[in-house]
């Protein structure tokens, strides 16, 4: 991945938050960002939510809600980047978190039955 790449996915990534924090929806507007993939091109873009404190029963309606709102954040993504298209969102919960503090919790059980 070259470094103008990387800038896109970081640009967008920061646009991406700063319209969320925007919305009216207070589901929505306190979500952060974990990271952002685009494709070359820019055609599409998956976006990264912390999941940290979601529940799994509100994910759905979240994505749902996230979805619904992707013209919004598009129109925003165009007037800050002055961008010819923004891409297509794919919105994803990032669960790196989580699964960091279950191996965390794993190896603190084993250490601790291991004396």
């Amino acid at each position: 991945m070259n470094i103008k790449h990387q800038r896109v996915e970081s640009l967008l990534q920061e646009v991406l938050s700063e319209a969320l924090s925007q919305l009216s929806d207070t589901q929505i507007n306190s979500l952060s960002i974990t990271g952002v993939k685009c494709s070359k091109g820019k055609q599409s873009a998956e976006v990264f939510i912390e999941a940290t404190d979601i529940a799994q029963n509100e994910r759905k309606l979240i994505l749902h809600k996230l979805n619904k709102a992707q013209g919004i954040l598009k129109e925003y993504v165009l007037s800050s980047t002055q961008w010819f298209r923004a891409p297509i969102l794919h919105f994803s919960f990032d669960d790196t978190l989580q699964n960091a503090n279950t191996l965390d919790s794993i190896f603190a059980q084993l250490a601790k039955d291991k004396h």
